[in-house]
């Protein structure tokens, strides 16, 4: 999940606004963990075995 559409428990504003403190560290360690940290590890092996689903079907087709 991106911080964009989080809403603080603190202040009840918008995350990525960094209206309170409370905001403002999330949205650093947000920003730290990389585009696939919100993501959990069987989202992530379900986008890897579909990675390789497609390059085998690919691999298949052009041979």
């Amino acid at each position: 999940m991106t911080y964009d559409r989080l809403v603080c428990a603190s202040c009840a504003a918008p995350v990525s606004e960094g209206r309170c403190p409370v905001c403002r560290a999330n949205r650093e360690r947000l920003a730290q963990q990389g585009p696939f940290g919100g993501l959990n590890p069987v989202t992530l092996i379900a986008l890897l075995v579909m990675v390789v689903a497609a390059m085998a079907l690919v691999a298949h087709q052009a041979a």
